[in-house]
């Protein structure tokens, strides 16, 4: 995709977050904070700019330390999405805007770099079961017309999204269980979810 990117991540606040993560011995906040920053920080050197959409000054705090804007956005995960569209299509009108998931804690900064570069026009990838999203990229200049949710992967290729379906296993392995958690962990966490997992295995 030769025209720029520039990504909007989403992070709920961290004591609604990942809900259905549960263990006694997982701090979920904890980890919904890790599991937003390795994303972010593994997209960050392929993409021109990142966004965050959040209201929760821990998170805002973090990223701020990362040097990634955030803004406070409504409330629901399709809303935010097009909020931060909104502020970042009003910057460059004919840049790819993408909408990615902040559940990635696997995210490896190649295979997004290659899942990018395959993209011609608007464009999204599947997360590993084929039924929910990870990535949804407009068209430059396009619209992003976010439908996630039950169902997202088909809601998106419906509206004329193209999947992206290469070999970027780390890009689709979104967590929301801990038997999702395990098989992240298979392909290799991120250093600050790593860290807040360690207790659990020592």
């Amino acid at each position: 995709m030769g025209a720029d990117v520039d990504l909007v991540v989403p992070v709920k606040a961290l004591e609604l977050a990942k809900s259905r993560l549960v263990g006694a011995r997982l701090d979920r906040p904890a980890l919904a904070l890790a599991f937003a920053l390795d994303t972010i920080a593994a997209a960050l050197p392929v993409v021109r700019d990142v966004l965050a959409v959040t209201s929760d000054p821990a998170v805002v705090a973090e990223l701020r330390a990362l040097g990634v804007e955030s803004v406070a956005g409504p409330e629901g995960l399709n809303e935010s999405l097009r909020f931060g569209f909104g502020v970042l299509r009003s910057r460059d009108a004919g840049s790819v805007v993408g909408a990615l998931q902040a559940d990635l804690p696997a995210l490896r900064t190649a295979e997004l770099g290659a899942a990018l570069a395959a993209a011609r026009g608007r464009a999204f990838c599947p997360d590993r079961q084929g039924t929910g999203t990870t990535l949804l990229l407009s068209a430059p200049g396009g619209d992003l017309a976010p439908a996630f949710g039950v169902g997202s992967a088909a809601a998106h290729a419906a509206s004329g999204a193209v999947a992206l379906l290469g070999p970027w296993p780390s890009l689709r392995h979104d967590v929301d269980t801990a038997e999702d958690l395990g098989l992240a962990a298979d392909l290799g966490l991120g250093p600050r979810t790593a860290t807040v997992l360690m207790p659990v295995g020592g």
